[in-house]
């Protein structure tokens, strides 16, 4: 720090010698070449700061990315998880005992899974599989083809397990039969 202290300060020949002109023509250049050397730092130091941000934005929108990618996948975790409680609905629902079962408690129980199903949808979840419904390779699994199902050829006959997309993702293909 001494030896910067030292480069700083100017040595002059006394004023006598050079003459005000030449005094101030030394001044000029050690000016001029602080100037240079202020700027190089001011560079420099522009430069790593630039670069400091830059690394900062990065960092952040990695950050956020990251973020939204567990997000989902802890959001897809999910929907897999509760799935199953639905497809128990759905086979429930199906069986030749459901028609056996009190009004009151099948229609409570109908509701629970029209909750499961309202909850999934408000987080972009779509359930999805109609009967009669065209069949697309993308959104449905073929279990099997019968001619002896109502419908045209090629249309989904019956579900037998229901499909469930986030936009254009699938997350689950639908099972379907279809009809020859």
């Amino acid at each position: 720090m001494k030896n910067d202290q030292e480069q700083q300060d100017v040595e002059f020949e006394p004023e006598e010698e050079l003459g005000d002109l030449g005094a101030a023509q030394v001044k000029m250049k050690k000016l001029r070449e602080e100037l240079k050397e202020a700027q190089k730092k001011r560079d420099e130091y522009l430069d790593g700061w630039q670069r400091c941000k830059a690394d900062s934005i990065n960092a952040r929108r990695d950050m956020e990315s990251r973020s939204a990618r567990t997000a989902e996948a802890l959001r897809e975790a999910l929907v897999h998880d509760i799935i199953p409680a639905l497809d128990s609905f759905d086979m429930a629902a199906g069986s030749e005992i459901w028609a056996n079962v009190s009004d009151g408690f099948r229609s409570g129980m109908e509701q629970v899974q029209s909750q499961l199903l309202n909850a999934l949808k408000s987080h972009g979840i779509e359930r999805y599989g109609k009967v009669g419904g065209p069949f697309d390779h993308a959104l449905h699994e073929a279990i099997e083809e019968r001619d002896d199902m109502p419908g045209e050829s090629g249309t989904i006959a019956r579900i037998i397990r229901y499909g469930y997309r986030s936009g254009e993702k699938v997350l689950r293909p639908a099972q379907v039969v279809l009809k020859s």
